[in-house]
């Protein structure tokens, strides 16, 4: 059965653990493992970051929306800012290096591509950017496998 949870947090940096806190809380209701579980959490951590910094430009005035929704074999999740929004070509798939070693900022997106099965961007000028994360669970995708 689909449950959808929706909450709103300040766009302040800090705030994201009320969104981490809830998405690990249903993820572990749904059986995901404890790092898949981490995953997730360092997934929604970082999009929440990136909407505030980047999305809402630290705007006290902007908040950042989150949106859960349970399936019987992934969680998807939504992070949404209020900002002018951000050409996904224009993100780095890869991380870059500087003078052979790596940057000390931005694996927001490289980490959240690589610890969830599905990412997108949409975004809508004056209306904000989302950033759509879908994370399978293991153990249900096996028996489908199978």
């Amino acid at each position: 059965m689909e449950k959808l949870v929706e909450l709103h947090i300040p766009n302040i940096i800090g705030s994201e653990k009320a969104a981490i806190d809830k998405a690990a809380a249903i993820a572990r209701e749904m059986g995901f493992s404890d790092d898949r579980v981490e995953d997730l959490k360092t997934a929604v951590s970082e999009a929440c970051i990136n909407a505030i910094e980047h999305g809402n430009k630290f705007d006290l005035n902007s908040k950042v929306g989150i949106t859960l929704v349970t399936e019987e074999t992934a969680l998807k999740v939504t992070i949404h800012d209020e900002g002018d929004g951000i050409d996904p070509e224009k993100i780095p798939k890869t991380r870059e290096e500087s003078n052979g070693f790596p940057k000390r900022r931005g694996y927001g997106i490289f980490l959240i591509r690589n610890l969830v099965n599905e990412m997108t961007f949409a975004s809508e000028p004056g209306k904000g950017n989302d950033v759509k994360m879908i994370i399978h669970l293991e153990n249900k995708r096996k028996e489908i496998a199978n």
